[in-house]
């Protein structure tokens, strides 16, 4: 843009990163083509840059909630350079890393303090067990049931800590959302009230997404099931479910209880923080979180004017058609890609082969019927799997990476920011599960 704000030069590539706005942009002032809302937001860093300063920063569009990286670079003849990215998938896999460290972090100081409280509770139940077999008056009997049951609860503790901290990585896999949704209220109808009801808005599209199914159902379970004890025997809670710019899946479990305290909208996330006296463990909300945050999306929560809600919001990743069709296998050993293509095969899919990056690509580009592709890592030359997605971003081809690596290696790290990663050694049935829901995870 020009000292005034106007564009001087355009690679007309504004609506990918902006989908709402124009790309036929030039001579238009920046205000105009980014819309007041986005330009509220970069304003301030443009005048930094008009001053001289190079800032990089992001923000969060309104549109469809995309997360967009923005650098300007001031020009010599008094404009400035702008580059615009958009980061949504880098930014979800962000999350989901600083999450499994943070994971990582509470499991080694939890451990060992868990293992030995564990422990003192073997040892305490063991003495009651003994205590119980006396005979012993009214009073005293009493006094070992509580204790008894003050141990289990503790036990019961230590086992939902573990389930918080454990290494068990989400296992995303086909998932058909009608079927989730419709299974969730069968599952949670029989543990409500007579008067209290349940209505799930199911407005998702008529396709299969990649999901841990099994984690978000009990999320939503454990949210229902909060939302009941908020509600008493009377009430209405709410599930719905909808897309957002295809970039969010948003699910909110809304009631028509008294809502959150203040002190509950501060403190919700918090571990051991709970409203419901001696009978909550604190651990329901900050476990959801977790998932949320696990799969690089996140949880709100909130008042509205009838009462509480939660709102998860989880990447929206489709999954490869089920229906099989041509498969694009890229594997460099030959004896690997024999044993991957029976798999694909034995999955209702024809085959073909690459085993470099500069091969796929060139048949991605001169094959239109390939509707899944699925690449080692590690390749033939010095590109790897990796960059084959980037290559194929923007396509639509669904895309399943496969490596030896270990998590914590940073090319893994970077391989989640392309989607679905299978760690090898896999079998058909976990190559099955991230492509057809009815196969057991």
């Amino acid at each position: 843009v020009d000292a005034d704000g106007h564009y001087t030069y355009t690679n007309r590539r504004l609506s990918s990163v902006f989908p709402s706005r124009p790309s036929d942009i030039l001579e238009m002032h920046i205000s105009d083509a980014l819309g007041p809302q986005a330009y509220g937001k970069i304003e301030p860093h443009l005048m930094a840059a008009y001053q001289g300063e190079s800032p990089v920063f992001e923000f969060t569009e309104a549109h469809d909630s995309r997360r967009i990286r923005v650098a300007f670079t001031p020009d010599k003849s008094g404009g400035v350079y702008i580059l615009s990215m958009d980061v949504t998938e880098e930014t979800q896999a962000r999350v989901a890393l600083q999450q499994a460290r943070r994971r990582e972090m509470a499991a080694q100081m939890t451990s060992g303090l868990a293992h030995d409280f564990s422990n003192l509770l073997t040892i305490i139940l063991g003495m009651q067990s003994k205590l119980d077999k006396m005979e012993l008056p009214p009073q005293g009997r009493e006094m070992v049931r509580g204790t008894l049951s003050a141990a289990r609860r503790g036990g019961r503790l230590l086992n939902r800590i573990a389930e918080m901290t454990s290494q068990r990585t989400l296992r995303p896999q086909a998932t058909n959302m009608h079927a989730l949704l419709s299974e969730l209220k069968i599952l949670a109808t029989p543990s409500l009230p007579q008067g209290l009801g349940l209505s799930v808005l199911d407005n998702t599209p008529d396709v299969l997404l990649l999901l841990d199914a099994g984690k978000l159902q009990d999320a939503l379970l454990n949210l229902i099931l909060n939302a009941r004890d908020a509600c008493g025997v009377n009430g209405q809670i709410t599930v719905s479910a909808h897309v957002m710019g295809q970039v969010w899946l948003e699910i909110s479990v809304s009631d028509t209880g008294p809502g959150f305290s203040a002190d509950a909208l501060a403190n919700a996330l918090n571990p051991f923080f709970t409203t419901k006296g001696s009978e909550g463990s604190g651990l329901g909300l900050p476990m959801v979180y977790d998932m949320a945050k696990s799969a690089g999306g996140d949880m709100r929560v909130g008042n509205t004017v009838s009462g509480a809600s939660v709102t998860l919001r989880l990447p929206y990743r489709l999954a490869p058609d089920a229906k099989g069709g041509l498969a694009l296998l890229v594997e460099d050993s030959e004896e690997l890609r024999a044993t991957f293509r029976d798999m694909l095969i034995d999955l209702g899919y024809s085959v073909v082969e690459a085993t470099s990056v500069d091969e796929a690509a060139a048949l991605a580009v001169d094959i239109p019927d390939i509707a899944l592709v699925l690449s080692d890592v590690r390749l033939e030359g010095e590109a790897t799997g990796i960059d084959l997605a980037q290559r194929l971003k923007g396509s639509g081809l669904p895309m399943i990476l496969m490596t030896s690596l270990p998590p914590s290696d940073p090319q893994f790290r970077m391989a989640l920011k392309a989607g679905p990663v299978l760690q090898k050694t896999f079998d058909a049935q976990q190559l099955s599960a991230l492509i057809n829901p009815e196969t057991p995870a």
